[in-house]
């Protein structure tokens, strides 16, 4: 590494660093109660274990990092979060998640409602092979909506959520596929949100972004958070630091660690999460 870049590099974590210890911690949840409770939750698939005995809170806007190295059952917790990992059948879970005190997995949940509920960004931006607008209306028209007044509004709103708008407003009759990566990713956040969802789920949704992009996430994550609970599950423990109020540590399927964003990365209570933060390991 050359002078001169170990030198940003120095600057940037001195601003993280900084930006960290003013932050304000989160307030706790409501009395209303947390949007998300996951009580003594356990996924298998073949009878493997991945996550064990996992217990937190997900309170009402707030953003959620979850953070860990690689096979620490991350993405099976956030596919347990809208119950996508049903769709295996080797899949088995106990314990309950509960989202505004009911019981996701329970036999009378209408599960594609729930879907609609609780949306999902991927790694990887798979825009529909339509036009800009019609990636945006085909969810609402699969939930009933057919009022093209309201259409045009979810469309709009929805892409000036993503902050996208500005970018694409004279291209939705465009193709899909014509946006860069970094737009086709705020185009499926946006898409998203066009359900008016209540909760977010994003599976390291920068991971193959350029940072002008990931900025642009962040900020719009940033913008989100004062309307729906979001969990942010991201291998880039800067992106955590900058973009949650509160972190949690993954490892080997256990939960080791959650807690304020600033305490996590200043002052972690186990070794462990010490040690993945500052690269000992993962």
């Amino acid at each position: 590494m050359s002078g001169n870049s170990g030198d940003q590099v120095a600057r940037e974590e001195a601003r993280l660093a900084a930006a960290l210890r003013s932050r304000e911690p989160p307030p706790p949840c409501p009395a209303t109660g947390p949007k998300i409770a996951v009580e003594n939750f356990s996924a298998s698939f073949d009878g493997a274990a991945v996550l064990r005995g996992i217990t937190l809170e997900v309170c009402p806007r707030e953003r959620l990092a979850i953070i860990g190295p690689a096979s620490s059952g991350k993405t099976t917790f956030l596919r347990s979060l809208n119950r996508l990992n049903d769709l295996s059948p080797a899949f088995s879970m106990s314990g309950r998640i509960l989202i505004d005190g009911q019981d996701i997995y329970d036999p009378g949940v209408d599960v594609a409602a729930l879907r609609r509920r609780v949306g999902m960004v991927y790694a990887v931006p798979v825009p529909l092979p339509w036009t800009v607008y019609e990636n945006l209306a085909y969810g609402p028209r699969l939930a009933g909506v057919r009022d093209r007044a309201r259409l045009d509004a979810l469309v709009e709103s929805s892409l000036r959520s993503a902050f996208l708008w500005d970018e694409v407003k004279d291209r939705l009759r465009e193709p899909a596929t014509n946006l860069s990566g970094g737009q086709q990713q705020r185009l499926c956040l946006a898409r998203v949100l066009a359900l008016e969802p209540e909760v977010l789920l994003l599976d390291e949704p920068c991971s193959g972004l350029d940072p002008i992009s990931t900025a642009k996430i962040e900020d719009a994550l940033a913008d989100l958070r004062s309307r729906y609970a979001i969990v942010l599950v991201t291998n880039n423990t800067k992106q955590a630091a900058r973009a949650s109020e509160r972190t949690a540590f993954f490892l080997m399927g256990e939960l080791i660690e959650v807690g304020p964003t600033v305490q996590v990365f200043t002052n972690p209570a186990h070794r462990r999460t010490s040690d993945y933060i500052t690269g000992h390991f993962g």
